[in-house]
This record gives C-alpha cells, sequence and structure tokens, in this order.
C-alpha cells in the first residue's frame, strides 16, 4: 500500500453549537470514526458581536461568546468520551459560521466529510443545512443526518 494511504486518516467536520440537531451529528460523526477510524473535528463559530461603539463592552461580549464556545465544545467532548476511545480536535473561529467551515475545510486537507444534524422543524433544516445542500463550493461530501433520529437509528447506519 502507498504511504499516503497507510498515513491517510480522514477527519469528520461537525459544526457545535447548542442545538439538539447538534447532537445528532456529533453521534454520528462519532460512531463513524469510532467504526472506521480518523478523528471527529469539533468546530465552533462566535459570530462577531454587532455592538462597535465601544470597544471595552465588545471585549466583554466576545469573551463571553468564547466561553460559552468553550463549555459546549466541553460538554460535545464529554459526551464523545463516552461512547468511546475517538480522537478529537477542537475549533473556535469567529466570523460568519458557512465562511469559517468553508475556510477550514481549504486549510485542513484532512477532513473529508463535514456532518451537519437538520432540525426537525417546520421552519426547515437551518441556515448551514440549507447553505450546504446547496453549495457548489466544497470539495467534500456533507453528510446531512435527520435531527428525528434517535441514537439507536444512528448508531444502526454506521
Amino acid at each position: 500500500m502507498p504511504e499516503t494511504e497507510q498515513s491517510y486518516k480522514r477527519k469528520f467536520l461537525v459544526f457545535i453549537d447548542d442545538t439538539e440537531e447538534c447532537g445528532r451529528a456529533v453521534t454520528f460523526a462519532t460512531h463513524r470514526v469510532k467504526r472506521t477510524g480518523g478523528t471527529v473535528v469539533l468546530m465552533s463559530v462566535i459570530e462577531p458581536p454587532d455592538f462597535q461603539q465601544w470597544m471595552g463592552v465588545e471585549d466583554v461580549m466576545r469573551a463571553e461568546a468564547l466561553e460559552a464556545a468553550e463549555l459546549n465544545l466541553d460538554a460535545r467532548i464529554a459526551r464523545i468520551a463516552t461512547i468511546g476511545d475517538v480522537k478529537i480536535e477542537t475549533v473556535i473561529r469567529e466570523g460568519r459560521p458557512a465562511d469559517q467551515i468553508e475556510a477550514l475545510i481549504e486549510q485542513d486537507k484532512e477532513i473529508a466529510i463535514l456532518v451537519l444534524g437538520a432540525s426537525s422543524s417546520s421552519d426547515g433544516p437551518g441556515p448551514l443545512v440549507s447553505h450546504f445542500a446547496t453549495s457548489t463550493r466544497l470539495r467534500i461530501p456533507v453528510t446531512i443526518v435527520p435531527g428525528a433520529m434517535s441514537d439507536e437509528e444512528i448508531i444502526a447506519v454506521c
């Protein structure tokens, strides 16, 4: 087997937020990595504060958003730890989520699959699912996990 094939381990990128469907995406990616190898990359994106009158207030808002992102990542990491021994990377960026996801995929050539959870609400699947379902700019496949799936159903398809 060529050296590049032996050393290659794909990464599953999961966008992290505080939604229930995000948990579905984490479950899917974790079980796929546990079964097939690789790494789960958990990415949180902090949207820049829309408050620029006082720099001190903006700094406080940014620090609070960073702390919330770190707590959310910690909770997802703890959940993954209950599933098994899976390699995890975390990334926190600031900006528009879709733009930051695309930039990370371009920068990290080992990211092979983007995993998103679709909302089961009547408002639609969510902005990122809608964006990436029609995007032609990605070089990787997108896996969309329905928010209504149970852990058991997700594990069965992994």
